[in-house]
This record gives structure tokens, C-alpha cells and sequence, in this order.
């Protein structure tokens, strides 16, 4: 389990050993997962692939899965590995790509290895939520529309590589999500009226390598999109990962928004 920061990958390590199965986690400098101190891990670097390789192999893993949200990564060619060097004319051009590129190289890389990539909703079931609405409050007409707006801006995102989400309100696009995350753009926006108006939606890069980085939602988002006057969220059905989605419905509806799992339209990218 390669462990970025979040709660997915310690849902997923802690769904394993009730299951009685394995996790070896790699936690690398500046990833925020302290739950990994009880478990089989290793500490690494990112300048160190053939460390990686090695603590993966002495653990006897055969697949990997990545999980959790990680920053693009400043290589110091000062504590270059052996490996490192003989990657050298293919990491360095990996981190001048887009996101969704950069995640297929290093999958890619992996795999040249040996090692079978696995995805985090594989690892733990019902992380993918089912089409309808999930909870107490269901859009109306307007939100329904606006939600079909910031779903084309989202794959438009997506198409670029740049983002995975969109907010609309009243029949247009009011923000769009950058390298910040969605996060940073819900707090960009401050509420208008104290009417509940727009919708975020968030859905998978068209086209995109499930495996690697599906977009995500949890009881903050719907706390954090509370907080910047949304009538509620929509993510694409079977496509979002929904971190805790009981705990998710009930932050929905304990601040009055709805929670919409749509179904992908007509004519919508298939990712």
C-alpha cells in the first residue's frame, strides 16, 4: 500500500487485517499517516526507487495499490540511488506531466518491475457509490440542471488533465477546480444569499486509469460545501470514491444539502 495523506488508505489497511490479510505500507517523506507506525512499513524518500523495490520485494508483495492524496514531489539528485540514476531519463520528464500522465508512468515503471497495480475501491467494497440520491434532501429541477452544467465543465477539466470537479449555480460554471484541489476552490466561495444555491460535481478524468487516482468525497466535502452556500453535491454514480459513505449521508443531511450519485448522460465521456 503506497499511502498518501486522508483516510482511504488506513480504511483500506485497517479493512485488510480484519480480514486477515497482509499490508506492507510505503510512507514517503512529508505524508501525513501516522496510523502506519503499527504496522509493517517502510519510511522512504522518493530520490530512492531502488529502496522502494527492494523494502517491496523483502516484504514479498506482488501488487500495489496507491491510495490517498500525495504532492508532486521536489527530487534532490543528491540522494540519488543506484536505481534512480538508471531511471534518470524517464522520472525527471514524469514530473513535467499532468497529473493523470504522470501517475500512468509511474504505474508503468512498476509494473517493468514485476508488480501487479491494484485499485483502492478493490481493496475495499462500497467505496463507489450507486446511482440515486443518498440521502434525506433530493435536488430539484434547477439543481439537477446545474449539475449537468458543472458535469461538462468537469470532463472538460478532465479532458486537460487539470481537475475533476465543478461548481454551477443558476445556469453557469462559478468555479472550476485547480491543483489546489476541490478543497481550495469550495473556500474560494463565499455565499451570495442565504438561499442554498449551486452544486458541486465531482467525476473521473475521462478516460482516466481507475486504479491510480479516482476522485473523491467525504463528510467534509459536504461540510465544506455547506460552508460555501451550495444546495448540494453530485458526483458521477459508480465512478467516485465516497470515504465513509454512511457518515457521508449524515453530514448531508444534518446540513440540509443533497447528496446525488448521477448517472453518467448520454453522450457523456466514458472514463
Amino acid at each position: 500500500l503506497i499511502a498518501g495523506s486522508g483516510a482511504l488508505p488506513r480504511l483500506i489497511a485497517e479493512d485488510r487485517s480484519l480480514r486477515g490479510l497482509g499490508t506492507f505500507v510505503i510512507r514517503y517523506a512529508g505524508v501525513d499517516a501516522p496510523w502506519a507506525d503499527g504496522l509493517s512499513h517502510a519510511d522512504l524518500p522518493y530520490e530512492r526507487p531502488g529502496a522502494l523495490f527492494d523494502a517491496l520485494r523483502q516484504a514479498g508483495a506482488a501488487s500495489i495499490c496507491f491510495a490517498g492524496a500525495m504532492r508532486r514531489p521536489w527530487l534532490n539528485p543528491l540522494r540519488f540511488d543506484r536505481k534512480a540514476f538508471a531511471l534518470l531519463a524517464k522520472v525527471p520528464p514524469l514530473l513535467l506531466k499532468r497529473d493523470d500522465a504522470m501517475l500512468r508512468g509511474f504505474a508503468a515503471l512498476l509494473e517493468a518491475e514485476g508488480f501487479r497495480i491494484v485499485a483502492a475501491h478493490e481493496q475495499l467494497a462500497g467505496l463507489l457509490a450507486p446511482e440515486g440520491v443518498l440521502g434525506a434532501v433530493r435536488p430539484a429541477a434547477s439543481d439537477r440542471a446545474d449539475a449537468a452544467l458543472a458535469a461538462e465543465a468537469a470532463a472538460e477539466l478532465g479532458r486537460q488533465d487539470l481537475g475533476q470537479a465543478a461548481v454551477a449555480s443558476g445556469g453557469r460554471v462559478i468555479a472550476r477546480e485547480g491543483r489546489e484541489g476541490t478543497d481550495a476552490m469550495l473556500a474560494s466561495l463565499a455565499p451570495t444569499t442565504n438561499a442554498r444555491r449551486g452544486v458541486l460535481h465531482k467525476a473521473p478524468t475521462p478516460g482516466q486509469d481507475w486504479r491510480l487516482d479516482l476522485p473523491a468525497i467525504g463528510p467534509q466535502t459536504l461540510r465544506r460545501a455547506a460552508a460555501a452556500g451550495l444546495a448540494g453535491v453530485s458526483i458521477e454514480a459508480d465512478g467516485v470514491l465516497v470515504l465513509g459513505l454512511s457518515e457521508t449521508v449524515e453530514a448531508a443531511d444534518a446540513e440540509g444539502l443533497f447528496l446525488w450519485a448521477r448517472p453518467r448522460a448520454a453522450g457523456e465521456d466514458a472514463a
